[in-house]
């Protein structure tokens, strides 16, 4: 297995603190946990282009549409 890669990411201050309490109460390092946000951002993604491609061919309405239905039906 390769190394893992260094690199140098900017967080906001809070953001920091928060992540390094959330490092010490989990007993984890912030790169894991950096890690692991990250890989469950990248299979969000993977999830939602596979939602999109088995949903391509289907019949796309208007927002304007939409709009319309949802007051028709009372629910705006």
């Amino acid at each position: 297995m390769p190394a893992d890669t260094r690199t140098t990411v900017y967080l906001k201050p809070q953001v920091y603190r928060a992540l390094k309490v959330k490092a010490a109460t989990t007993d984890r390092s912030i790169s894991d946990l950096v890690n692991a946000a990250v890989l469950e951002s990248l299979r969000e993604d993977a999830v939602d282009l596979e939602a999109f491609d088995r949903r391509a061919k289907e019949p796309s309405r208007s927002f304007e549409k939409v709009l319309e239905d949802l007051k028709r039906d009372g629910l705006l």
